[in-house]
């Protein structure tokens, strides 16, 4: 080995640049390390992951069982999924969105993140921009860099509503700019698009040449009354433009099932089943056919999980915005809490001084035992996501917690 290279530099050459560069998700290293400590006995709370707690509906268990003792789904199928699934897709799609399509514009996908990546990848060259309303999912600009692209963050705080405007948009516009990445309801902040803004937001993108990859995948999780608005029909300009990702994780409590799926135009869904033929070929037949009965079957099951989720949510928010140096926004939508926590950054807290919302995190989880996630997984510090998709007792303990460590002075 050369003296002038180190053992660091010529570990790190045996990762291509490309996937060194990756980030670990930050949601699931903050579950993984709650899950951990439980494990080794102490009595953590995890507020990281956006899981919900309750057992998928039976009727969907069922039918995987069935599944599983037809021996045609012991087999290959087509890559972008089962006929049958596409179909229902399609038709569920129409029934929640008011978005017609056809079961060839659908790719079933390994879970959500395998759609929010193929769609990137089939739309982006190197160095193409994709404009990202900050704070975002923890994926998506990892997806985007792993495509080629470029993310291009705009940051919308608490004093808007975690919602960005057009004229932000507009000044985030370059010649690069091929993609708008729209989110509503909102990972991590729950925040949720009116259907004028949404509208708005739409035909800006439309008159913009911008093509919109737009994440559905909290569609039936909304509040107060607040209509979940999909860009797909509100701004019928964006024409073929449109790329709608989506799956059955968190509607139906699915997420280890692993079904996703992109509805693209059909040059786009081709493209992204030619990939896909070639990454993992078909999702799991005996998966593929639970989401058959979650997406063409009732939304009884749905509607209990809401109401749960519901009074999570304001109980959670209630008590975090007791906390002197918290403000926690209601959020409509999703299932998470984004507070802003600036206020606490730089104050003696258990004899240390939090400077940025990581460390704070940190000195949660090793004081007060609760696991939360810090806004450097979603764009800038000074704020933490919370997830209440978790059974009332803990989330009452957990928040109690936070409480009494921080101090509710309010």
């Amino acid at each position: 080995m050369s003296a002038n290279v180190s053992a660091d530099q010529a570990a790190a050459r045996r990762v291509s640049a490309r996937v060194a560069a990756i980030a670990e998700s930050a949601t699931l290293a903050v579950d993984a390390k709650a899950k951990a400590l439980k494990a080794a006995g102490r009595p953590v709370i995890g507020f990281g992951a956006g899981e919900p707690d309750f057992p998928t509906p039976d009727y969907i268990v069922e039918a995987a069982i069935v599944a599983a003792r037809q021996p045609k789904f012991h087999r290959y199928s087509p890559a972008s999924g089962l006929p049958e699934l596409k179909s229902a897709i399609a038709a569920k799609t129409l029934r929640d969105s008011g978005y017609a399509v056809e079961p060839s514009q659908v790719v079933v996908t390994n879970g959500g993140k395998q759609a929010v990546y193929e769609s990137f990848a089939t739309l982006l060259d190197p160095g193409d921009e994709v404009i990202v309303p900050t704070p975002y999912w923890t994926t998506y600009p990892e997806a985007i860099r792993l495509a080629g692209g470029v993310p291009v963050e705009v940051f919308a705080g608490p004093e808007q509503g975690y919602l960005v405007t057009v004229d932000q948009l507009e000044a985030a516009l370059t010649p690069r700019t091929k993609v708008l990445l729209f989110v509503s309801p909102s990972n991590p902040t729950g925040a949720v698009y009116s259907p004028e803004q949404t509208r708005e937001i739409g035909q800006w993108a439309a008159a913009k040449g911008l093509w919109v990859i737009t994440d559905e995948i909290y569609e039936h999780l909304t509040y107060d009354g607040v209509p979940f608005t999909s860009i797909a029909t509100a701004a019928p300009e964006l024409g073929d433009r449109v790329v709608v990702l989506n799956g059955v994780a968190k509607t139906y409590a699915m997420t280890g099932w692993r079904v996703g799926w992109m509805i693209a135009p059909a040059d786009v869904a081709k493209a992204a089943t030619n990939m896909q033929s070639h990454a993992t070929s078909n999702v799991a037949n005996v998966s593929q056919m639970a989401a058959l009965a979650a997406v063409s079957g009732p939304l009884t099951a749905v509607e209990d999980m809401k109401v749960a989720f519901d009074r999570r949510r304001k109980a959670m928010v209630s008590a975090l915005n007791t906390i002197d140096g918290v403000e926690c926004p209601t959020p409509h939508g999703a299932f998470y809490a984004y507070a802003d926590v600036r206020a606490l950054l730089g104050r003696d807290i258990g004899g240390v001084r939090p400077a940025t919302s990581a460390e704070l995190a940190a000195l949660i989880l090793d004081k007060a035992e609760v696991a939360v996630v810090p806004g450097e997984a979603f764009g800038p510090s000074g704020y933490l996501r919370l997830s209440y998709a978790l059974g009332d007792d803990d989330l009452a303990t957990g928040v109690g917690r936070l409480q009494e460590f921080l101090g509710t002075a309010k």
